[in-house]
Protein backbone atom coordinates (compact mmCIF):
# COMPACT_ATOMS: atom_id res chain seq x y z
CA UNK A 1 0.00 0.00 0.00
CA UNK A 2 0.94 3.79 -0.15
CA UNK A 3 1.94 5.89 2.87
CA UNK A 4 1.38 9.12 2.74
CA UNK A 5 3.31 11.82 4.90
CA UNK A 6 3.12 15.57 5.27
CA UNK A 7 5.47 18.14 5.88
CA UNK A 8 5.56 21.71 5.69
CA UNK A 9 2.84 23.18 8.67
CA UNK A 10 3.88 25.89 10.83
CA UNK A 11 2.61 28.94 13.13
CA UNK A 12 2.33 32.23 10.80
CA UNK A 13 1.19 35.50 10.81
CA UNK A 14 -2.26 36.80 9.08
CA UNK A 15 -1.02 37.35 5.07
CA UNK A 16 1.77 35.17 5.28
CA UNK A 17 2.53 31.81 3.00
CA UNK A 18 3.04 28.60 4.08
CA UNK A 19 4.16 25.48 1.43
CA UNK A 20 2.86 21.57 2.45
CA UNK A 21 4.52 18.60 1.17
CA UNK A 22 2.89 15.25 0.76
CA UNK A 23 5.36 12.62 0.07
CA UNK A 24 4.28 8.89 -0.46
CA UNK A 25 6.23 5.70 0.11
CA UNK A 26 5.82 2.40 -0.91
CA UNK A 27 4.34 2.96 -4.62
CA UNK A 28 3.85 5.59 -7.19
CA UNK A 29 1.07 8.13 -6.97
CA UNK A 30 1.67 9.26 -10.35
CA UNK A 31 -1.07 7.29 -11.49
CA UNK A 32 -3.68 8.82 -8.41
CA UNK A 33 -6.07 11.51 -8.29
CA UNK A 34 -4.89 13.49 -5.41
CA UNK A 35 -6.38 16.08 -2.58
CA UNK A 36 -5.73 18.33 0.55
CA UNK A 37 -8.60 18.38 3.23
CA UNK A 38 -8.11 20.29 6.55
CA UNK A 39 -10.42 19.71 10.19
CA UNK A 40 -10.36 22.78 12.01
CA UNK A 41 -11.44 22.07 16.00
CA UNK A 42 -14.82 21.44 16.37
CA UNK A 43 -15.38 21.15 12.80
CA UNK A 44 -16.01 18.80 10.11
CA UNK A 45 -13.32 18.04 7.75
CA UNK A 46 -13.91 20.03 4.96
CA UNK A 47 -12.30 19.82 0.82
CA UNK A 48 -9.49 22.07 0.09
CA UNK A 49 -8.32 21.30 -3.28
CA UNK A 50 -8.28 18.22 -5.71
CA UNK A 51 -5.35 17.55 -8.36
CA UNK A 52 -6.81 14.94 -11.49
CA UNK A 53 -4.55 11.39 -12.07
CA UNK A 54 -3.30 12.63 -15.13
CA UNK A 55 -4.47 16.04 -16.95
CA UNK A 56 -3.56 18.05 -14.59
CA UNK A 57 -7.14 19.63 -13.96
CA UNK A 58 -7.90 21.10 -10.38
CA UNK A 59 -10.37 21.95 -8.14
CA UNK A 60 -10.68 24.45 -5.17
CA UNK A 61 -13.06 25.18 -2.07
CA UNK A 62 -14.34 28.76 -2.62
CA UNK A 63 -12.74 29.70 0.29
CA UNK A 64 -9.07 29.33 -0.96
CA UNK A 65 -9.72 30.32 -4.17
CA UNK A 66 -7.28 32.38 -5.66
CA UNK A 67 -4.76 31.67 -2.70
CA UNK A 68 -3.98 27.99 -2.53
CA UNK A 69 -2.54 25.83 -5.14
CA UNK A 70 -2.52 22.56 -5.52
CA UNK A 71 0.22 21.03 -7.84
CA UNK A 72 2.25 17.13 -8.44
CA UNK A 73 5.93 16.63 -8.85
CA UNK A 74 6.41 12.62 -10.46
CA UNK A 75 10.04 12.78 -10.42
CA UNK A 76 9.41 12.84 -6.20
CA UNK A 77 6.52 10.88 -5.93
CA UNK A 78 5.10 14.00 -4.09
CA UNK A 79 2.13 17.00 -4.26
CA UNK A 80 2.41 20.16 -2.80
CA UNK A 81 -0.11 22.90 -1.33
CA UNK A 82 1.12 26.57 -1.96
CA UNK A 83 -0.98 28.42 0.87
CA UNK A 84 -0.52 32.26 -0.02
CA UNK A 85 -2.55 35.05 2.10
CA UNK A 86 -3.12 33.04 4.98
CA UNK A 87 -5.86 33.50 7.34
CA UNK A 88 -6.73 32.91 11.13
CA UNK A 89 -9.62 30.93 9.74
CA UNK A 90 -6.98 28.51 7.46
CA UNK A 91 -5.99 27.35 10.73
CA UNK A 92 -6.48 23.70 10.88
CA UNK A 93 -4.69 20.22 10.53
CA UNK A 94 -3.97 19.38 6.69
CA UNK A 95 -4.89 16.36 5.48
CA UNK A 96 -3.25 14.97 1.90
CA UNK A 97 -5.35 11.72 0.12
CA UNK A 98 -4.76 10.19 -2.67
CA UNK A 99 -7.20 7.52 -4.61
CA UNK A 100 -5.57 4.51 -6.07
CA UNK A 101 -8.80 3.27 -8.50
CA UNK A 102 -8.55 4.74 -11.97
CA UNK A 103 -10.32 8.29 -12.21
CA UNK A 104 -8.01 9.62 -15.23
CA UNK A 105 -9.09 13.16 -15.48
CA UNK A 106 -11.53 13.34 -13.07
CA UNK A 107 -11.48 15.78 -9.59
CA UNK A 108 -12.63 14.48 -6.45
CA UNK A 109 -13.81 16.96 -3.33
CA UNK A 110 -15.76 14.25 -1.30
CA UNK A 111 -13.61 12.79 1.10
CA UNK A 112 -15.23 9.57 0.22
CA UNK A 113 -13.51 9.27 -2.70
CA UNK A 114 -9.98 8.72 -1.06
CA UNK A 115 -8.86 5.43 0.29
CA UNK A 116 -5.58 6.54 1.61
CA UNK A 117 -4.56 9.29 3.53
CA UNK A 118 -1.80 10.86 6.03
CA UNK A 119 -1.71 11.58 9.43
CA UNK A 120 -1.71 15.40 9.04
CA UNK A 121 -0.06 18.42 10.07
CA UNK A 122 -0.76 21.53 11.66
CA UNK A 123 -1.35 25.04 10.28
CA UNK A 124 -2.00 27.78 12.53
CA UNK A 125 -2.55 31.20 11.80
CA UNK A 126 -2.23 34.55 14.04
CA UNK A 127 -4.03 37.03 13.50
Amino acid sequence: QVQLGESGGGLVQAGESLRLSCAASGRTVNGYAMGWFRQAPSKEREFVAALSATGGNTRYADSVMGRFTISRDNAKNAIYLQMNSLKPEDTAVYYCAARSFFSDVVVFTNSYAYNFWGQGTQVTVSS
